[in-house]
């Protein structure tokens, strides 16, 4: 991507006299003839004439972002940093947590499983990716799938995690699970008392079961 960055010098102004705003630009031609003019309010046909006989460069009702000191900025970028360490460390930590549940001959796997592919596993699975569509999983042991499902999953475990898209096709025990329970988050899908409760576990803050 080929991309250029300006400083642009920007007068913002408000039209209140037409007559007077022409004159002023007549008597400054020169002086803003290489600025971004920004005008705010009501603005005529006849301004707009005007200023493109004048070939001034214009903005109408537009909010220009206000800029940030350097000391705002290397502040902001800091606090992003931190920010982020502090995220995977707690994602880590809550990963290690979850994985002590997967007790059962587990499996750790941290590739996409792509189109086509069928994976059989006899114990737990953990899947550190994402299933393709025309992909399938069947896991006699329990499921942990950390990104999003477009394939076929079919588990036999205690309980799987997952997040399923529109164009999975999720069997948990012989039973159809309607996708639209596991969309846009995670959800947690076990079996209790020969019944299927789907609990969410990821929404808007990180929460692992």
């Amino acid at each position: 991507m080929q991309s250029n960055q300006y400083s642009v010098k920007i007068y913002e102004t408000k039209i209140d006299n037409e007559a007077k705003f022409m004159a002023f630009f007549d008597a400054n031609h020169t002086l803003f003839k290489d600025h971004l003019i920004v005008i705010q309010g009501k603005m005529s046909d006849m301004i707009k004439q005007y200023l493109d006989q004048k070939s001034l460069k214009y903005l109408h009702n537009i909010t220009l972002p206000k800029g940030r000191t350097r000391k705002a900025l290397e502040e902001e970028l800091r606090s992003e940093k931190v920010d982020n360490v502090i995220s995977q460390q707690i994602a880590e930590a809550k990963l290690a947590k979850l994985s002590t549940q997967l007790q059962n001959n587990l499996t750790v796997m941290d590739e996409m499983i792509r189109s086509g592919r069928e994976l059989n596993i006899e114990g737990d699975l953990l899947l550190l990716n994402r299933v393709n569509s025309g992909a399938t999983i069947n896991t006699l042991g329990n499921l942990i799938i950390t990104k999003v499902v477009e394939g076929a999953i079919r588990c036999h475990g205690n309980f799987m995690m997952l997040t399923a898209s529109p164009k999975a096709n999720i069997i948990f025990h012989g039973v159809e699970v309607d996708n639209k329970l596991l969309e846009d988050r995670l959800n947690r899908v076990e079996l209790k008392n020969n019944e299927i409760i789907i609990t969410p576990v990821l929404t808007k803050e990180i929460n692992w079961a």
